[in-house]
């Protein structure tokens, strides 16, 4: 057994998030074969990460607040807490806050064979996009 040690709550730079996001990692790998990351990731209201996608896809659990989820088909659902979404692998997506309230999530994925393919970071999501018909 191992009692992991406190890790500092990091600030996710701009280049990849618009608005203040914050990021606490929960879990990382130790071992070699171990790919599973956990983090525990809280948006100001109308914070938001820009278009990305995982390797081996990635879940997202709510857990306060309500979370907003696009793809690039358009669609943007509202998540609250105690639901889970799941994005497939290579599927292109954002999440973040709703513009009034802030919202937190568990963060979940594997690492991909390549390191730097974990998370392949792209544009930021416009005003439009953030602001589309929602659904849930």
């Amino acid at each position: 057994m191992n009692i992991e040690s406190a890790v500092p709550t990091v600030k996710n730079p701009p280049e990849q998030f618009h608005g203040d996001v914050w990021l606490d990692r929960i879990a990382t790998p130790h071992e070699a074969d171990q790919r599973m990351t956990v983090a525990l990731v809280r948006f100001a209201p109308g914070a938001r990460t820009a278009w990305h996608s995982h390797a081996r896809g990635q879940f997202l659990r709510v857990t306060s607040g309500v979370a907003l989820v696009g793809d690039r088909d358009g669609n943007v659902v509202e998540l609250h807490p105690g639901r889970t979404l799941y994005t497939p692998p290579g599927q292109d997506h954002w999440h973040g806050a709703t513009a009034d309230c802030f919202m937190e999530h568990l963060a979940m994925l594997e690492a991909g064979d390549d390191p730097a393919t974990t998370t392949v970071w792209k544009e930021h999501v416009t005003d439009a996009e953030y602001a589309r018909r929602r659904a849930e």
